[in-house]
């Protein structure tokens, strides 16, 4: 397991956020086991009525969650979610969106951790929760 938050913060930039985070411009900005952080616009990920869009907020919280239950199952090993929701309690339209993760439970073979997203004025807009299967990689030949 990556000891400091610096080591943890470039293991995730090396490995990268995934396509659709990139598209949606999530930029992780502190990263270790007991809180990830990252950034969202809400500018290009909008509904019509010009609020953020709800699956936006669900995409932050997966990146964030799964990343770190990644990071807290170490090498030869993959975190796969097996369970998100997410409750919507403030629209944001404007600026960015901020997502702290924190783990609810470390275990063996599951995850769980809750990712509150707050707007630019530190007004909860959602909070979601996932749960990560912990999985052996398989052998390669």
């Amino acid at each position: 397991m990556t000891q400091t938050t610096q080591d943890a913060l470039d293991w995730v930039l090396q490995r990268g956020i995934g396509a659709l985070a990139e598209k949606m411009g999530i930029e992780f900005t502190e990263f270790s086991v007991e809180r990830a952080v990252g950034r969202m616009p809400v500018e290009g990920n909008t509904q019509p009525a010009m609020l953020l869009h709800g699956g936006a907020y669900v995409v932050l919280g997966e990146s964030l969650g799964s990343m770190a239950a990644n990071l807290w199952a170490g090498a030869g090993r993959l975190a796969v979610g097996i369970e998100i929701n997410a409750t919507h309690t403030r629209s944001a339209t404007s600026g960015f969106v901020t997502g702290v993760c924190t783990p609810i439970h470390l275990g063996r073979t599951l995850t769980t951790h809750e990712i509150a997203v707050s707007d630019e004025q530190g007004r909860r807009c959602s909070t979601i929760r996932i749960t990560n299967l912990i999985k052996d990689l398989p052998q390669q030949a």
